[in-house]
């Protein structure tokens, strides 16, 4: 197995962090290149300093956000310290205050800046501690956790120049997109979007950077594509990734085992995602019993009130076998653990008070052995 798992995990290799990593996946590149550029369409930056892949995605899905980040807030604030630092040559060292001045002049036409507000300095913390574990900053004196505290801390930072192979690069202008489905359909104004080296990037990158690949219609181009491809996907797929290709009526998966795995796994050990394979084994349940209904394309409608009682369900049947947290959580909370975790997992799709149960929820389910007790 080659080293592309490793930039497929990490956002990118610095090696000032990790030489020894940084120079065996430098060794490995001409190994998995040729798949990176054809099969997946992706840029692969490569500099003295660092090795970076730009996974840019097929669709856009909830769980690709920043994991850190909790308030929009937090992502304006981003963008403004990565223009501050765009002007800052490399170890060139600056102030905190310095870096404040910079964003409440920068952000002011946009959202109000008021750093007497706990919430805006700990939306700043976490955008300071984010660029520090991905080495776009050091911290030369002080620490950027105190400003959380105290507004006026000050912090001494050092440039590394990293931050200017954060954001991805577009061939285009971008300044008139107003959604971010513009840049799920731009490019395609020469190439068929259906035909071509647009529609096998997309299918590849679904597979490598998803949970699950689903589709709504069986006439689907891309889902034709794959099946009709499948045997030279799987070949591609595993030279350069190992695992297999698991194709059904609405959904694929490439299932990776242990040794090849990276990312984030499920089922992993631990309390959610066991309660969450519980849940999806009680809604398969539910499906043969009939007191559920497929629909043609494989998923199924719950009302929000039906689901969260599902989850409830499941807790009274199963909370002896659960953990403490889990068996005593609050109700709501317990609820939005499940929510959240289904969401992100691509299990479920939440529309206002209407939920859809998608495929992907009858992939992995769990039942305790009759003697757990």
């Amino acid at each position: 197995m080659n080293k592309i798992s490793t930039l497929l995990e990490k956002f990118w290799i610095c090696k000032d962090n990790d030489k020894e990593e940084y120079y065996q996946v430098k060794r490995d590149i001409p190994q998995f290149q040729k798949f990176i550029r054809e099969q997946l369409g992706w840029k692969l930056i490569h500099t003295e300093h660092l090795i970076k892949l730009e996974k840019v995605p097929a669709h856009a899905e909830s769980f690709m956000g920043i994991q850190e980040f909790s308030e929009i807030r937090d992502y304006m604030i981003l963008c403004a310290v990565l223009m501050f630092l765009e002007d800052k040559v490399e170890q060139e060292q600056f102030l905190l205050s310095e870096l404040i001045r910079f964003v409440e002049t920068c952000l002011k036409r946009y959202m109000e800046i008021d750093w007497t507000s706990f919430t805006q300095r700990k939306s700043l913390v976490r955008v300071l501690q984010y660029m520090e574990n991905l080495e776009m900053l050091r911290v030369y004196d002080g620490s950027s956790e105190g400003f959380g505290a105290e507004q006026n801390q000050e912090v001494l930072y050092e440039n590394t120049g990293y931050s200017k192979y954060f954001a991805t690069s577009f061939p285009m202008d971008i300044s008139d997109f107003k959604s971010w489905k513009d840049f799920e359909t731009v490019g395609f104004e020469e190439l068929s979007e259906d035909r071509g080296i647009m529609r096998i990037n997309r299918v590849y990158r679904q597979l490598v950077a998803c949970p699950a690949y689903i589709w709504k219609e069986n006439n689907d181009s891309d889902a034709l594509y794959l099946k009709n491809q499948r045997q030279w996907i799987t070949k591609y797929m595993q030279e350069n990734l190992g695992g297999r290709l698991d194709i059904h009526k609405n959904a694929a998966f490439w299932m990776l085992e242990t040794e090849d795995r990276y990312g984030r796994a499920h089922p992993r050990d631990a309390m959610l995602p066991e309660v969450v394979m519980l849940v999806c084994a009680d809604i398969r349940n539910q499906l043969e019993d009939d007191i559920l209904n497929k629909m043609e394309n494989e998923r199924i409608l719950l009302k929000k009130s039906d689901f969260e009682n599902l989850v409830l369900q499941c807790r009274e049947k199963w909370s002896s076998a659960w953990s403490k947290e889990y068996r005593e959580m609050e109700g709501r909370k317990l609820i939005k653990n499940v929510r959240n975790y289904m969401t992100n997992w691509m299990m479920l799709r939440c529309e206002g008070e209407e939920y859809e149960i998608l495929p992907t929820s009858g992939k992995l389910t769990a039942i305790y052995p009759k003697d757990y007790k």
